[in-house]
């Protein structure tokens, strides 16, 4: 993997830049839609590249649950069992143990666990995270760490955070630096500054390709974010990737760039869409409701993406009321679009060097407070 950044923003520290794998070439800042169980929900291949998708998630937790690695292992990796030739990025499994699976107890060794689908026993390390990814066949793979709760003490934020450190120090010597997989640290921390700056500068010493921030767009306000991701990205390299994990909406993704972000992944957008919820440039729209029985406007006149072109909110008011499975697939297009056209308005204002207007404009427009 290599990563160059092309811009840096004289109104920020927003950047475009470069990301070279295998399996193509990343343009950032970037969104990526999640593909949790080898799939993104409602959505083919040939439709994510059609829309522009360069990259998307798949989910080690529940890739291990089902169908099982030694079955994807025989498919020929991840790519081939799903059908996208272009990166994958798996996430470590970490924070669907700590949020999902029943009866959980972490050791130093890792977590044991109970499935949340059958109540199997099981237990993932660091090792064998770094088994199932190699197994899975990504681009970029994540180090397993501990996802620690919102609200926590400093006492238990702290202990979780030197883990999560000991932690990727055995991903990395399992990993070997495994030729096409690069291996991501994901900085911890909590809420806490002086963590948040001893888990990066620990992290940075061991020389990761990449470095997400795990922990955030968990239940705290957005304002406690956006501080807490301010001085976090001033301990990363500037020559290397940055990660947000698990943020979406249109705000938390302007945020994110203009502190340096370069990734970014959510469910939001499919997940919002399957409940007949949509973004417009002038706000979210619900699909579903009698005020759009006879409109025959499109989703978002503002929007060029086949669903807009084609298809009017009645009609797709009407496959939703009927339980057809058409409404949320053309929902969930219209909005991965949406968010990956932001994208890359986001970039040629970055290219451009008018990043601050571009989000004030969007902000006015699509009803935010810019306070």
């Amino acid at each position: 993997m290599e990563f160059n950044v092309l811009h840096q923003s004289s109104q920020s520290k927003a950047r475009t830049g470069l990301l070279k794998t295998d399996h193509g070439l990343i343009e950032t800042p970037v969104f990526m839609p999640v593909g949790t169980q080898a799939t993104v929900k409602a959505m083919t291949p040939e439709e994510l590249k059609e829309i522009g998708a360069s990259i998307i998630l798949g989910n080690t937790y529940h890739l291990f649950l089902r169908p099982g690695t030694d079955i994807i292992k025989k498919a020929g990796g991840l790519h081939k069992f799903m059908h996208w030739d272009r990166p994958i990025l798996t996430d470590s499994g970490g924070f669907q143990v700590f949020s999902l699976a029943k009866r959980r107890k972490i050791t130093e060794e890792g977590v044991h666990f109970r499935s949340h689908i059958d109540g199997s026993k099981l237990f993932i390390s660091p090792e064998k995270s770094m088994e199932i990814q190699h197994a899975l066949g990504s681009d970029i793979m994540m180090a397993f760490d501990e996802c620690a709760p919102y609200p926590s003490d400093y006492n238990y934020i702290k202990e979780s955070m030197e883990r999560t450190s000991r932690w990727a120090r055995r991903c990395k010597d399992y990993h070997k630096d495994k030729p096409g997989q690069a291996l991501f640290g994901i900085v911890q921390g909590g809420m806490y500054r002086d963590l948040r700056e001893a888990s990066a500068k620990d992290l940075v010493g061991l020389d990761f390709p990449g470095y997400a921030v795990g922990g955030l767009s968990v239940g705290e306000p957005l304002d406690l974010m956006k501080e807490v991701l301010d001085y976090t990205t001033d301990w990363l390299p500037k020559d290397k990737p940055r990660y947000l994990m698990g943020v979406g909406s249109p705000d938390y993704l302007f945020e994110a760039v203009e502190r340096g972000i370069d990734m970014a992944d959510c469910v939001l957008p499919t997940r919002i869409g399957r409940n007949g919820t949509v973004f417009t440039r002038r706000g979210k729209l619900v699909v579903k409701n009698a005020a759009y029985a006879e409109d025959f406007l499109p989703l978002d006149p503002e929007c060029d993406c086949y669903v807009c072109k084609n298809y009017s909110r009645a009609y797709i008011r009407h496959l939703f009321k009927t339980d057809e499975i058409l409404g949320l697939r053309l929902a969930s297009y219209h909005n991965i679009y949406f968010l990956v056209k932001l994208m890359e308005d986001i970039r040629k204002s970055i290219k451009e060097d008018h990043f601050k207007e571009f989000k004030d404009d969007f902000y006015d427009t699509y009803g935010y407070n810019r306070s």
